[in-house]
């Protein structure tokens, strides 16, 4: 793309809740375009924008795709974004990449959190966009519920610009508002039939025309005075009002049709040349720079210094990293080398590619505005900034999502546990709403993310990409041990066999620290009763023996040992027969000291609907939460609360049930606590008939 043709892109991501059909969409506007030579469809396995195994499986989008066309004059950039909740940060992530989104609504009335959740980030990166009703094809569905959903539930000041001829299975064809003519589509083809409007089409069409002339008026108080004294605007004027209230986020133009009937495509391609802004028609974006990290500016200016972010990050195998970034300023070459800002590294291209599904087509060069990918950066990731090494800025890069749902993950072949975090890591590069991370006292591979089917799905992946095949399991709660009272007991280790004997003695007391007080030793030996040179064998004794608890196993915290007394042999003591007296007098003080279990509490944020915060508290409650307080946050309720680990290992899909999806929440360790005594009971009957199942396992070995 030329210089001078830097005003006739677009890029736009289609949004929306999962199931809308956004995906068709796509495919519908790439092939009215020209850019694709057949229809694909989704639920058949064609779509050039869902091309993933595991997206085909399931027939759902996962995972952001890209490609492009051109209309009339303008080239446009389409990026279909993922909407099911698992997978909503990916879409996120796509919608800091450009300057306008197509919102595709639901047309049955059945608006979901997702929607909720996409059109507040969109107001939060403040992009403009165009709703689009698809599926009016389909049963059950109304244009006007959907305008409706849209100014009620999601705050939106929508416009009509098409409307549908016809419903359900009649559904035919759309009026265009602007034009006042009836499209009719005859087949798939997405070129339709122009006829003048029927009387009861020209009443439709024409208090549609009223209602967006005295929105777009609202909007602009010259034109309101011009509006209120002629009653009309002109079609120019009216156009351009319309366009700059959508770029200002006032008003949202609203278009209907049919993403697999190719019904309506022309007007929404038409609408987005004409009502969505060029790179250059959105503000600079916000960046640091310089050894004091001043805040700085990026214009979208090609013949500004370079500087791009990556948002994107694709891992394979056999390719290699493919990294995908837009261009903020200046303009990226192919073989340039660039300054990764966010690690103080240089990188060299190699060549530039765009992105066509899952097809890639070199390019020179890349002007702002543009999303392109390069291959085998050996630094960058997801959130990075590039930029021209003699003008550096860092991007902000976006919040990691908080993970709300995690397992163990046992590979099934053994030996294959290091293979297995090798390839989460590369998966974690590619998705930064993947943790994942070894428990350093279960030593377990936890991993975390945002859904059940997020985690399925990365099982998915680490099978087909890295031939690594793993069982899911709920993590191991890391319980702990301590005492709650003081003892002391002798350790006594006398062994002759013949030869040299083995001998070591030693009294030990024990008592609790505070909570976090870890463990402390201490020689309170008078008299040589052992020699100075055992006592660091008794140390080592005990600690070996705190690894694993009395009543189940889990580590001991939280206690003070001393060695008091004892006795030794002039030939038969050595190291080890000390370091045994010493784990036999722990065993038996610690027996004697009130032993007790600790479970590891935390601190959870929970986000709800005021409707739903009664049973969100309830369900606290019955998991042994305390409530600590409320705050109101937006439209929600935000409930905090102190609740044991072992009670939300399931939380996420309970907590999406009670409140209808609408609910959220993040959650950090806090701090450990007194098991009750059934849990008590239950953790050391769990622990011995693990032991018991072990042994027999051994045995038949």
């Amino acid at each position: 793309m030329a210089v001078e043709e830097i005003g006739r892109l677009r890029s736009i991501a289609i949004v929306g809740q999962g199931g809308t059909g956004k995906t068709q969409l796509a495919e519908a506007m790439l092939f009215t375009a020209g850019a694709l030579s057949r229809l694909g469809r989704p639920d058949d396995g064609t779509a050039a924008m869902d091309f993933e195994p595991e997206e085909l499986h399931r027939k759902i989008s996962i995972n952001s795709a890209f490609h492009h066309y051109n209309w009339k004059k303008d080239e446009v950039i389409v990026a279909d974004t993922p909407g099911y909740q698992a997978f909503l940060p990916d879409c996120f992530a796509t919608m800091r990449a450009v300057d306008g989104v197509v919102f595709v609504a639901t047309p049955g009335g059945d608006l979901k959190v997702e929607s909720e959740k996409i059109w507040a980030e969109m107001s939060q990166l403040e992009l403009p966009r165009i709703a689009f009703v698809s599926r009016l094809d389909r049963e059950r569905t109304s244009f006007d519920r959907a305008l409706a959903d849209l100014e009620k539930s999601l705050g939106a000041h929508p416009v009509a610009l098409t409307l549908p001829i016809g419903a359900e299975a009649t559904f035919n064809g759309v009026i265009d508002v602007l034009a006042m003519k009836a499209l009719i589509y005859a087949d798939a083809n997405g070129k339709p039939r122009e006829e003048a409007l029927s009387g009861e089409q020209q009443a439709r069409a024409q208090a549609a025309r009223t209602r967006l002339s005295e929105a777009v008026a609202e909007t602009d108080d010259a034109l309101l005075e011009k509006y209120l004294d002629q009653g009309a605007l002109e079609d120019e004027e009216l156009c351009a009002a319309l366009r700059a209230a959508v770029i200002a986020g006032k008003l949202t133009p609203v278009l209907c049709g049919s993403g697999l009937k190719n019904i309506g495509l022309g007007p929404l391609l038409d609408a987005i040349d004409a009502l969505l802004p060029a790179p250059k028609e959105r503000p600079a974006r916000q960046g640091f720079g310089g050894a004091h990290s001043e805040p700085v500016e990026r214009a979208p200016d090609p013949g500004a210094p370079f500087s791009a972010f990556v948002f994107k990050t694709i891992i394979d195998p056999f390719a290699g990293k493919l990294s995908i970034f837009r261009v903020v300023s200046g303009h990226a070459a192919s073989d340039a080398t660039v300054l990764n800002s966010t690690h103080g590294s240089r990188e060299r291209f190699g060549q530039l590619l765009r992105l066509e599904g899952k097809k890639q087509s070199p390019i020179a060069a890349a002007l702002p505005g543009e999303i392109v990918a390069v291959a085998k950066l050996k630094d960058t990731t997801t959130g990075d900034t590039l930029c021209d090494e003699k003008s550096a800025v860092i991007f902000p890069a976006p919040q990691r999502p908080a993970p709300v749902i995690s397992f163990a993950i046992r590979p099934k072949t053994k030996g294959d546990e290091e293979k297995a975090s090798q390839a989460l890591h590369r998966l974690v590069e590619e998705d930064p709403a993947l943790e994942t991370h070894r428990d350093p006292q279960t030593h377990e591979i936890i991993l975390s993310g945002t859904g059940q089917m997020h985690i399925e799905v990365t099982v998915e992946k680490l099978k087909r990409k890295f031939n690594v095949e793993v069982e899911l399991q709920a993590p191991k709660v890391p319980y702990k041990e301590t005492i709650k009272g003081r003892a002391e007991a002798q350790g006594k280790y006398k062994r002759q066999s013949g030869g040299r004997g083995q001998y070591g003695d030693c009294w030990l007391k024990v008592e609790p620290l505070q909570r976090g007080g870890g463990f402390q030793f201490e020689d309170q030996v008078v008299g040589g009763a052992i020699p100075r040179q055992f006592i660091p064998s008794v140390e080592k004794g005990v600690r070996n023996t705190l690894v694993e608890g009395h009543l189940a196993g889990y580590p001991v915290v939280d206690v003070k040992v001393s060695v008091f007394d004892g006795s030794y042999h002039d030939v038969d003591s050595s190291d080890m027969a000390f370091q045994i007296a010493a784990s036999m007098g722990l065993k038996a003080a610690f027996e004697k000291a009130r032993p007790i279990i600790l479970e590891p509490v935390m601190a959870l944020e929970v986000s709800c609907p005021d409707e739903c915060m009664g049973d969100v508290i309830g369900d606290l409650n019955s998991r042994r939460g305390k409530v600590l307080g409320m705050d109101r946050k937006g439209q929600s309720q935000v409930i905090k609360a102190l609740v044991p680990m072992s009670e939300i290992l399931k939380y996420a899909p309970d907590l999406r049930s009670k409140t209808s999806g609408r609910g959220s929440f993040e959650a950090h360790f806090s701090h450990y606590e007194e098991a009750p005594a059934p849990v008590t009971e239950k953790i050391v009957k769990e622990a011995r008939e693990a032991r018991e199942a072990a042994q027999k396992e051994r045995a038949h070995a």
